[in-house]
């Protein structure tokens, strides 16, 4: 199968980083097509511009943009892997989405209704987090970031979400810790397992 992965992390020595080898490790042994869109080594503009705006509604793109637009309609499967910060994604993330996710490639409204055009894509999503799982219950940030990054980004461009990880207390993980959560990612990604669709 033809998987992208998009990647936002700066450090080489992360989490993140330890988990998009792992994912790429896991697909290539798999013999899948990969395709790793690192945006931090990429230098991917996040910044939206007037003549972003002006021009998606037109179906006018920049170059930069056109290139990953091309990827994403390549891929079958895409894995987003990024830390939370601040409740929410990497503004390099958040800025790929504003501008590669445009009105007429990711989603469009035909009379007034939205629907999503990315629809026969999969995705899975990598998050780290600092605050425990129980902390994000307690004040409802859990709910919080499944509704803005599940329902309002990937769910709403018509991705099928097979599964999303939220690894927590990533800045305080134990060496076995890490490996269970590789285990997880491997699990995941295994063939007998590419049916599931799970949050945890």
């Amino acid at each position: 199968m033809k998987h992208l992965i998009i990647y936002a992390h700066p450090n080489v020595a992360s989490l993140n980083h330890l988990f998009k080898q792992t994912v790429e490790e896991t697909l290539l042994q798999q013999k899948h097509e990969v395709v790793v869109r690192d945006l931090y080594q990429l230098n991917f503009d996040p910044v939206l511009s007037l003549e972003d705006i002006n021009g998606q509604r037109r179906g006018i793109v920049n170059e930069a943009v056109r290139i990953e637009q091309e990827y994403i309609a390549w891929a079958e499967i895409v894995t987003f892997i990024y830390p939370i910060w601040w409740t929410g994604m990497p503004g390099i993330m958040k800025g790929y989405i504003d501008r590669v996710f445009s009105y007429g490639f990711a989603y469009r409204y035909d009379n007034g209704v939205q629907k999503g055009l990315l629809t026969g894509k999969a995705a899975y999503i990598i998050n780290s987090h600092g605050k425990s799982k129980a902390e994000y219950q307690q004040i409802g940030m859990d709910n919080a970031l499944k509704l803005t990054s599940d329902k309002g980004i990937y769910s709403y461009c018509g991705f099928d979400i097979k599964q999303h990880f939220f690894f927590d207390r990533a800045d305080r993980a134990t060496a076995e810790i890490i490996e269970t959560w590789k285990a997880a990612i491997i699990d995941a990604y295994s063939l007998s397992k590419s049916n599931i669709s799970l949050f945890s």
